[in-house]
């Protein structure tokens, strides 16, 4: 794990979870973050006892800003040309979903021999009868 997935880490943690304010009181109402727009709203007035509001403060830093957790910046990667283009300490191959499995294999080959960490490994179906 790099130093920058490690302060990524870290900085994660410091954060609280944004979640949709009365969203643990009504089945109805989904946990993903919505602005408090309400003239009362305890959460936009930002009262005691109430979740944390969504602030720019909040955001990670530069450096790890947009890094996969592993640490390695993802470069999406259609065929075997584009894999040489990589820096192997800092990018990781993200093999494109259009591409089958015959030149996924061979992208993952490849891959294994510049040394190039690939996020989205072949994985492979066995026959079963």
């Amino acid at each position: 794990m790099s130093e920058a997935s490690l302060k990524k880490n870290v900085e994660k943690r410091r954060k609280p979870d944004f979640i949709r304010p009365e969203s643990w009181r009504y089945v109805r109402i989904k946990p993903n973050w919505r602005r408090p727009k309400g003239i009362d709203h305890k959460v936009r007035k930002e009262y005691k006892g109430w979740p944390a509001r969504v602030k720019v403060g909040y955001g990670s830093p530069k450096e790890t800003r947009g890094l996969h957790p592993s640490g390695f910046k993802e470069v999406i990667i259609h065929n075997v040309q584009e894999l040489l283009k990589l820096d192997p300490k800092t990018e990781a191959a993200k093999i494109a979903h259009t591409v089958g499995t015959k030149k996924r294999i061979e992208i993952f080959e490849k891959a294994k021999e510049l040394g190039i960490h690939v996020l989205n490994p072949v994985r492979l179906k066995r026959n079963e009868s």
